[in-house]
């Protein structure tokens, strides 16, 4: 059911409250005009423009080549898309590792020329001082715990992160910290089921999973993934709720036989 354009947006509040309520927050990415507007109209409450543009649409091995330009024109194109959900836009590798200035320099560029309406960053207590810098000045910022797609080359895996004690110790620490330093909401990426429930307990903001089992507050997945219009990529947390990249395929094969065969156009399609 499409949801009218007069409907209460999403905001940050939203979220808070949904969590106190005990309804779960539905987050899917998106990155241009027409896929935004189907998200949108179909009910999902927070659209992640998402550095995973850099592999779904630009075809990179990672996150870590995309831009800060690149990230403003997917998110203007999905702005101009959506009438309800939150949309909140990554700040890709490079733009807000070197310090609390350029984090908040580069954050207000997204702002001002996408017209999102939050931004996401990676990392815990090493990113808390840009935390605090962006959101004084009054933008907000989901933060990003365990897997963290932008550091692959320091983990140089992508397997599942804190399940040793030490380093959950550490993510729920920098949950807290986060939070402390004004996120709004954090996504914990591939954890432990367990240590998300706890964690998700002990804060007051929103968790989102990925890879993080049912007790975050809500959950997230890649569109393109979750659609089958990517093939490569099948995590055990990955549904594929259609396989669009099979009808496509199909539709256009289909399409070169009417067109060799001078069945399209057919005497109905002609002026």
């Amino acid at each position: 059911m499409a949801i009218s354009s007069r409907a209460k947006k999403v905001t940050t509040q939203t979220l808070l409250k949904m969590k106190q309520s005990g309804e779960k927050i539905a987050m899917l990415t998106a990155y241009d005009y027409s896929l935004a507007r189907l998200v949108d109209n179909a009910g999902i409450d927070v659209i992640l423009v998402g550095d995973s543009a850099s592999n779904v649409m630009a075809g990179n091995e990672t996150t870590v080549p995309i831009t800060l330009e690149h990230m403003i024109y997917h998110a203007q194109c999905v702005v101009n898309g959506v009438d309800r959900a939150l949309v909140v836009v990554d700040m890709p590798f490079g733009s807000y590792q070197g310090d609390s200035k350029t984090a908040l320099d580069s954050a207000i560029r997204i702002m001002k020329e996408s017209g999102g309406h939050a931004v996401k960053l990676e990392g815990g207590s090493e990113v808390c001082d840009s935390v605090k810098r962006i959101v004084e000045a009054g933008i907000p910022v989901m933060g990003h715990l365990g897997l963290t797609p932008q550091s692959i080359y320091k983990f140089g895996t992508y397997t599942v992160r804190a399940k040793e004690d030490a380093e959950a110790t550490k993510l729920m620490e920098d949950a807290k910290a986060l939070e402390e330093a004004g996120c709004f909401s954090v996504v914990f990426e591939k954890i432990p089921t367990e240590l998300a429930k706890k964690v998700s307990e002990s804060l007051t903001i929103p968790t989102i999973g990925i890879g993080a089992g049912p007790d975050c507050d809500g959950q997230v997945l890649v569109l393109h993934d979750m659609l089958g219009i990517t093939k490569d990529f099948s995590p055990r947390f990955l549904r594929r709720y259609a396989d669009l990249g099979e009808m496509t395929e199909d539709a256009v094969k289909q399409y070169v036989s009417d067109v060799r065969s001078q069945d399209f156009p057919n005497e109905e399609e002609r002026y």
